[in-house]
């Protein structure tokens, strides 16, 4: 077991991370993925399960400032889903983390639920933008950061962090975005790309190469860190480090497997992309995560 202490002005309350219930963590967070998406025959679960570490280290490492009961929160940081069809991730998170009850997990994408295919503010609570459409988020942050601004929050405004898919970043509402954000200096802004390499069509690269992405950012005035996706210790070192940045935007590049941890799925990204599992594949899927295979 690994205990690491977390900054008193990061993490409110907390004061140690147990890097083996981080583990834990993203254990019940691909369960409740593949079982939701199951339930429904229909969702994204591969590009959700890439970024099972990113969500775990923001909520349950000590990076995100947040409270489930109250999550209207003035002071509270801003986690934005911009690659808008992973939402399997950010409803199985937000049920662990105590937004709403786990009992609502096997509604997903069912008539009446708040568990839409695509994510709607404040529907479940701890839901900051309505999203589906790619390409967004980071223009979403840049308004939120300069609201902040104009109201003179100042040191004490909340931390905006927004998860982008690699894909999303062939639309250039993206780059306009990352402009603006090095332009109008707005470094409490955080990026972070679930780079897992697939779409929806197959490989990234394939269809729109963006590399060197990292020397991209850099170039627009952005502080860039790369860091293993699925290393959660490395994941929420290098967002700490990142929110603890004040020169400039930041930008963390993980690099991830789509269908991490569930072998059929990280075998076929592009097929997996957005369909559920059958009853046989569901149970491969837990028995292989609950062993913890990667």
């Amino acid at each position: 077991m690994t205990t690491k202490p977390v900054p008193q002005s990061v993490a409110g309350t907390a004061t140690t991370v147990d890097t083996d219930a981080l583990l834990g963590v993203c254990q019940r967070i691909r369960r409740h993925i593949v079982e939701m998406t199951h339930a429904a025959q229909s969702g994204h679960p591969g590009g959700s399960l890439s970024s099972t570490e990113i969500f775990a280290a923001l909520y349950f490492g000590g990076v995100a400032r947040h409270d489930p009961a109250n999550p209207q929160w003035e002071r509270r940081d801003r986690v934005i889903l911009s690659k808008g069809h992973a939402t399997p991730v950010v409803y199985a998170t937000l049920a662990e983390a105590g937004y709403f009850s786990a009992d609502l997990i096997p509604t997903f994408r069912s008539l009446g639920t708040e568990l839409q295919g695509h994510v709607v503010r404040n529907k479940p609570s701890g839901v900051e933008m309505s999203g589906g459409a790619l390409g967004m988020g980071l223009s979403f942050a840049v308004g939120i950061a300069l609201g902040h601004q104009l109201n003179g929050l100042g040191n004490d405004e909340g931390q905006i962090f927004v998860v982008i898919g690699d894909g999303e970043l062939n639309e250039g509402q993206n780059w306009e975005a990352i402009m603006s954000a090095s332009h109008f200096g707005l470094h409490r802004i955080t990026a972070i790309l679930d780079r897992n390499h697939f779409q929806n069509d197959g490989p990234g690269d394939e269809i729109m190469r963006i590399d060197p992405v990292g020397d991209k950012w850099q170039a627009f005035g952005w502080g860039v860190q790369h860091v293993d996706g699925h290393d959660v210790e490395a994941v929420r070192d290098a967002l700490l480090t990142a929110r603890a940045r004040t020169d400039a935007p930041q930008v963390v590049i993980c690099e991830t497997v789509k269908g991490r941890g569930v072998s059929f799925m990280a075998e076929n990204p592009a097929g997996w992309h957005g369909k559920g599992p059958s009853d046989e594949q569901l149970a491969q899927a837990l028995k292989e995560i609950e062993a913890g295979l990667q």
